[in-house]
């Protein structure tokens, strides 16, 4: 079970999907990946965490929990 939010860059297509959903967040490397804000691994209650997850076409995010 994971204990904060994780993006496997391994399988990340950057399609921003997480950063449109939930920006408060995610955001978006130098070359488009989806990667954690610093400080926010938790998802700090953020409504949309679960709906960016869900958005991801490849689903490469982890979310705490799961």
């Amino acid at each position: 079970m994971a204990d904060r939010i994780t993006i496997d860059t391994d399988v990340c297509i950057g399609s921003s999907q997480c950063a449109l959903r939930a920006p408060a967040v995610f955001t978006s490397d130098d070359d488009g990946f989806g990667m954690v804000i610093p400080g926010r691994e938790d998802g700090a209650g953020d409504p949309m965490l679960k709906e960016a997850a869900r958005a991801c076409p490849v689903q490469a995010i982890t979310l705490p929990g799961t």
